[in-house]
């Protein structure tokens, strides 16, 4: 089996690739250094030189409110970038992993989301990538959707990595209450993708760290095991404005995971203790 990873330098497309390295899988990462995910042709050539079994599909836009002021550069990444490496992996025969996202749901009541849930974007972002599932379920017969949330890890930009800076700077912040969801550590979201993909067990999962918690709940816990006396003060969605609607409802239901004979994912807080400890060791 020989994989080929993209957005490698992202904190997803790292991990996976250091998993797989240490699992002593061929593969390879790449990046927009690599080829263009907006050029079809650039994207063919690529894949079929490398001859990939599998293609891991991290990369993507992912600046949620930037989008909104470019949303035909975020569609050409996201939706059509994600048609493009489709096409790819049909030509080689390839499996295809897609990272998507609790954004394609509209974010509202407070049960988790199912599967097979209805669609309901509420911002730019969100509609690219349910256009990106949409090229992976109706053209490729061997595939992996897997929607994640809230990503954390140590390599790359991230909630825990901000937390912890603002709260060696300030004695208070002030963070949103009533968006809840699960962190998810990048290390395991890539342990799950390195799993399943010598399986057949195909289809759409929902992955991210057990648990529920508010961006305030999170910030409070990352404040109390990192040993930083900054205070959170829980506020509302409607106090920090943003480009984009975020939404306030990003519960996924992650029965199916271990229903499949998976490993389950551990607890939300188990993960920010490995992170920091990960962190520590720099």
């Amino acid at each position: 089996m020989k994989v080929l990873v993209t957005g490698y330098r992202g904190q997803l497309g790292w991990e996976v690739v250091r998993l797989l390295e240490a699992r002593g899988i061929p593969c390879r990462g790449v990046d927009q250094e690599d080829f263009d995910l907006t050029k079809p042709e650039d994207v063919l050539a690529y894949v079929r030189t490398y001859e990939p079994d599998v293609i891991v599909h991290c990369a993507a836009y992912t600046n949620v409110d930037k989008a909104e002021t470019e949303p035909e550069i975020c569609a050409a990444v996201n939706a059509m970038g994600t048609l493009h490496m489709v096409r790819a992996a049909l030509s080689v025969g390839a499996k295809m992993v897609y990272i998507s996202t609790d954004y394609v749901f509209p974010g509202t009541g407070d049960t988790p989301y199912d599967i097979g849930d209805a669609y309901g974007p509420k911002n730019v972002y969100g509609v690219s990538k349910v256009q990106g599932e949409d090229a992976v379920r109706s053209l490729v017969k061997r595939f992996f959707i897997l929607r994640t949330s809230w990503v954390f890890g140590k390599h790359g930009t991230n909630f825990v990595r901000t937390m912890l800076r603002l709260g060696a700077e300030k004695k208070e912040l002030r963070v949103v209450s009533d968006q809840v969801g699960s962190p998810t550590y990048a290390v395991d979201l890539a342990r799950v993708i390195c799993d399943m993909i010598p399986t057949e067990k195909y289809g759409i999962y929902h992955v991210r760290n057990e648990g529920f918690v508010s961006w305030a709940d999170f910030a409070s816990m990352i404040m109390e095991k990192a040993g930083l006396p900054c205070r959170i003060v829980p506020v509302p969605t409607s106090e920090y404005p943003a480009l984009a609607r975020r939404p306030l409802n990003s519960r996924l239901n992650g029965s199916k995971l271990q229903e499949s004979g998976f490993a389950p994912m551990p607890s939300v807080e188990d993960a920010l203790d490995r992170f920091l400890a990960e962190l520590s060791e720099d």
